[in-house]
């Protein structure tokens, strides 16, 4: 199976899962949902609540009113089962080109008219569109998007045709490759973002002298270089918000930042001098386009993502009146796609891109896989049932407002690894450091999937060896032996996914019956282990520390493991009958 046709399958995997949570929806209408989701809206029920497709809907599919980007995001969707086999009418296109005029309609009698027999909730939508395009200078976007083809002229004529209108209306038509391209970005969860200008500077006694353009004949990349006042850059964010640094390897890392600190020392103090102290963002795009517009200069660029910056893009969006003072150098490359099948190119020049941009934060190996496929999908899985994962390095508040609080339970990445690499590999690697987790040498034996029934009873058994080791210093220094050891026991019994789920379940809600003999357990272990190490360390002044013992040599958890067989006879038993108990009460739980 090539990529392209993974990415087919992974499409269709996606509405599988929407089918489960919205069994009303037909095929087509989850395939608008879908792309609502992946393209325009927050989140699922957004999307959902913006679907309209139905009998009498004049071939709107779905719409959303976006407040934030002061926008009309009008659909037609086209799902097929074959990639790229049906050929989509010039009727069809054209005629859904023409809402982009009719959102337009000066004329309430002509509005009115065309409204006629229309389905009484597209109706609605259509009039409340109406009104913010007329009276709020809304813009208009209409997508249609297919699994199929759409030839050159089909296109021209309906962007012809939506250029007719007197507002600022667009239309985007998708064939069956640009929707893989899609869905590769909604995987990396790299939501698209609709078409932006960047202002350039000018005027405030500041003199600018051209822009620096370079284009590269044999990547076709192109670059532009310019300065933007700091205002102009806040308002992208407000534009765009949180989607606008879903290529960036890290999050917001907060006010405390000292980086972030010294940012806000200069806008309050002197804003002038910002741009000489401030290195500037850099964003990547998929097409730029350098034109004028009312007096302005400026940079069309779509689908944009500041990928270096985050930080100063967003210490300026929260201090506005002095951004407008302050100017900032920004790096805008076009990365081509058109040419890229399997979008393996792509992906490469924009992580290399970001890894070679991010420096003025010391850049972690951990960082660098915080959009890694594997991670992204693992977030999608754990927002389902009740988890937020956090997979960029980030401040703790930013991490609440990005969940809106709406889950139980927050685990970080690095976590996530200490208790797959604790639990997997010799613990040895754990105490060498968590970021060598993160490097190719062991990253895919700590992620090998994306199912949280492999992580979470893994993550779940260390936080309770955690907790038994706490107030026991010497403990500390033992605990990812432990863990190894205790995993070995009790891996086998949350193998399959039902008993999984409940292990992970009943760690959660802290379940007497599981826990406390999973506790008793866990301190019989820590005993042996202590006596392992007295057994072990050497006598008089060869005798090695408990600070180093652990981490001096590898495989003591095998050693360890003999020893238990050998020396543990009394200790064996107790731990034994436990853990019949944490089986017992794992079989009848019926939570």
């Amino acid at each position: 199976m090539n990529k392209t046709q993974q990415t087919l399958q992974d499409l269709q995997s996606a509405l599988e899962e929407l089918r489960e949570q919205f069994p009303r929806l037909t095929e087509d209408n989850l395939f608008v949902l879908w792309f609502l989701w992946a393209s325009v809206a927050e989140n699922e029920e957004q999307a959902a609540k913006a679907v309209t497709g139905g009998a009498r809907d004049k071939g709107i599919d779905g719409m959303l009113i976006d407040d934030a980007a002061r926008a009309v995001f009008v659909v037609q969707g086209k799902y097929h089962k074959e990639l790229l086999k049906k050929n989509e009418t010039r009727a069809d296109i054209v005629s859904f080109a023409e809402v982009s005029q009719r959102l337009c309609e000066p004329d309430s009698h002509a509005f009115a008219e065309y409204l006629r027999n229309t389905d009484a909730l597209v109706a609605e939508r259509l009039q409340e569109a109406r009104k913010k395009v007329l009276k709020q200078n809304y813009r208009v976007w209409l997508y249609f998007v297919t699994l199929g083809k759409v030839s050159h002229s089909h296109r021209k004529d309906a962007e012809q045709l939506a250029r007719k209108a007197d507002r600022n209306t667009r239309i985007e038509i998708l064939d069956g490759k640009d929707v893989i391209r899609v869905v590769r970005d909604w995987l990396v969860e790299a939501q698209p973002i609709p078409r932006l200008d960047l202002e350039m500077e000018s005027g405030h006694n500041v003199t600018v002298n051209g822009v620096a353009q370079r284009y590269d004949g044999h990547t076709k990349t192109e670059s532009w270089v310019f300065s933007m006042r700091g205002d102009a850059i806040a308002q992208l964010y407000e534009r765009a918000h949180d989607r606008l640094f879903a290529r960036n390897i890290r999050g917001f890392l907060g006010v405390e930042s000292a980086v972030n600190e010294g940012m806000e020392e200069t806008l309050e103090g002197e804003p002038e001098r910002f741009f000489y102290y401030n290195n500037g963002i850099t964003i990547v795009c998929d097409k730029a386009k350098k034109e004028s517009s009312q007096g302005r200069d400026i940079l069309r660029v779509d689908n944009p993502q500041i990928i270096n910056g985050q930080q100063t893009t967003r210490t300026l969006a929260a201090h506005p009146e002095q951004a407008g003072k302050a100017s900032v150098l920004v790096k805008v490359i076009q990365v081509p796609r058109s040419a890229d099948e399997d979008g393996d190119a792509f992906e490469e020049i924009v992580s290399r891109i970001v890894a070679g941009t991010n420096w003025q934060n010391a850049i972690r190996p951990s960082d660098l896989m915080s959009n890694d496929r594997k991670q992204t999908e693992l977030g999608r899985a754990l927002r389902k049932i009740g988890y937020t994962y956090i997979r960029k390095r980030q401040s703790k508040g930013e991490a609440r407002r990005l969940s809106g609080n709406m889950h139980y339970y927050v685990v970080k990445k690095e976590e996530l690894a200490q208790a797959a690499a604790g639990c997997d590999l010799d613990p040895y690697i754990i105490r060498s450091g968590r970021e060598k987790l993160f490097g190719e040498k062991y990253y895919s034996l700590v992620f090998p999937n994306s199912d949280p029934d492999h992580y979470l009873p893994r993550f779940r058994l260390m936080r309770q060896v955690t907790r038994c080791s706490r107030g026991y210093p010497s403990r500390g220094y033992a605990k990812w032996m432990v863990l190894n050891f205790m995993w070995s026991t009790i891996g086998p019994l949350v193998r399959a996914k039902r008993n999984a789920r409940t292990f992970r379940i009943m760690c959660e809600k802290q379940t007497a019956e599981l826990v406390v003999p999973l506790s008793g357990a866990i301190n019989t272990a820590f005993v042996q282990a202590l006596r392992y190490f007295r057994a072990n360390r050497g006598t008089g002044a060869a005798a090695v520390d408990i600070s180093t013992f652990f981490k001096s040599q590898r495989n003591h958890h095998k050693q360890f493991e003999a020893f238990w067989e050998s020396c543990c006879s009394s200790g064996a038993k107790l731990f034994q009958s436990r853990l019949e108990k944490v089986k017992d009460a794992i079989e009848a739980f019926e939570g």
